[in-house]
Formats: structure tokens, C-alpha cells, sequence
């Protein structure tokens, strides 16, 4: 009786094995059209649209809208983590604003540290990356600082650090105004969002 097993996954493995080689998959499409219809519903791309493609590592990408990237730099077409979240706004943001952070302390590198660890990718600007389930995390802002478009897995910001250039991106940006003694002052208009439904 085993030897009909073995008999079947060598069967399988030779006809699997030269389609791999080939780079040939979009036979294997039809039979894999049930799990890819559902891979996209548990990825969030954050300002970007999941698109199922068994070419790419974890065989998915997430396509930004236009003024967002990746945490990683995206101008190379053969980028390979095209699965990380659009989450970085494509406006300028000057950090000359924010006090200096502290000095990171020396610490040793975790031993258990993986790839498979989603803070691993995470960037949360000055917060912290907590990791909520097995590939999701939320990022915990200091105080003074949010999350960008009050969600969790945005990074955080202060509102000095967001330029007028951001408003395009639906980002609602402080005000400066001129105060009488002709210094500048600063709004009071909390870190949200303006939906604009297309």
C-alpha cells in the first residue's frame, strides 16, 4: 500500500517539477482559483489594492494608490517586497520639528528574531510595532505623536512633521497662522482624515 503513495507523489512531482522549472504556473490556476479568490481578504495593503499573484513571495503584492509607498524603497521594478503595506505618504515630511530622540541604548540582537515576524517589515515612525496575531501588529504611538489617518498599523506622526503638500492625500494638515506679535502659531486641528468618495 505505500509503495501505491510513493508511486503517486512521484507521479505528481514530475508532472509539478518541470512547470516550476519553467516558471510555467498558470496551468495551476484554475485548481488554485479557490484560495486565491480568498488570500486577499486577510491582507490589508493599507493605501493600496491586494492583487492575488503566485509570481511574487507570499504570491501576493499590494498595488499603492498614487502618493503612497512601501516602508521599503519602491523605485526598483524588481522589487521583491512588494507585499509590505502602502503606509508611507509620498509628501513632505520634515523631522527637524520633533525633539532629537534619545540615544538607542545597546541591546544584544534577539536570537529568535524571523522574517515571519510582521514588525520585522514594520515601520512605525516614533512609536513602538506590537505584534497583535500571527502576521498582524498595531503601532504604538508615543505621547504627542498619532497614527497616521487614526489607523494602528499607520505610523506615527506629529502633526509639525507633515507637510502642506500632504492635504493631497486626504491627510488633514495644521494650519500655521500669524500671531499679532508676528511669530508663527500653530492650529489647533487634530491629526485626522478627510474622506473624499469618489
Amino acid at each position: 500500500m505505500a509503495s501505491y503513495q510513493i508511486l503517486a507523489f512521484a507521479a505528481l512531482f514530475l508532472i509539478l517539477l518541470p512547470l516550476a522549472v519553467n516558471g510555467d504556473l498558470d496551468d495551476l490556476s484554475p485548481a488554485l482559483s479557490p484560495f486565491y479568490d480568498r488570500l486577499c481578504d486577510d491582507v490589508d495593503c493599507g493605501k493600496g489594492t491586494c492583487k492575488a499573484d503566485i509570481s511574487y513571495p507570499l504570491s501576493y503584492i499590494c498595488e499603492c494608490d498614487a502618493g503612497w509607498k512601501r516602508t521599503q524603497d519602491d523605485s526598483d521594478d524588481d522589487d521583491d517586497h512588494k507585499f509590505l503595506p502602502c503606509v508611507i505618504p509620498n509628501c513632505t515630511l520634515d523631522y527637524s520639528c520633533q525633539p532629537a530622540p534619545p540615544p538607542v541604548p545597546q541591546r544584544e540582537v534577539p536570537r529568535n528574531s524571523s522574517l515571519f515576524d510582521p514588525c520585522y517589515w514594520a515601520y512605525c515612525g516614533e512609536g513602538t510595532c506590537n505584534k497583535t496575531a500571527t502576521y498582524k501588529y498595531v503601532c504604538e504611538c508615543r505621547s504627542g505623536f498619532s497614527n497616521l489617518l487614526n489607523r494602528t498599523y499607520f505610523p506615527c506622526y506629529s502633526q509639525c512633521t507633515l507637510g502642506s503638500d500632504c492635504s493631497r492625500l486626504g491627510i488633514t494638515v495644521e494650519s500655521q497662522e500669524v500671531t499679532p506679535d508676528g511669530g508663527v502659531g500653530k492650529g489647533e486641528v487634530p491629526l485626522m482624515i478627510k474622506y473624499s468618495f469618489v
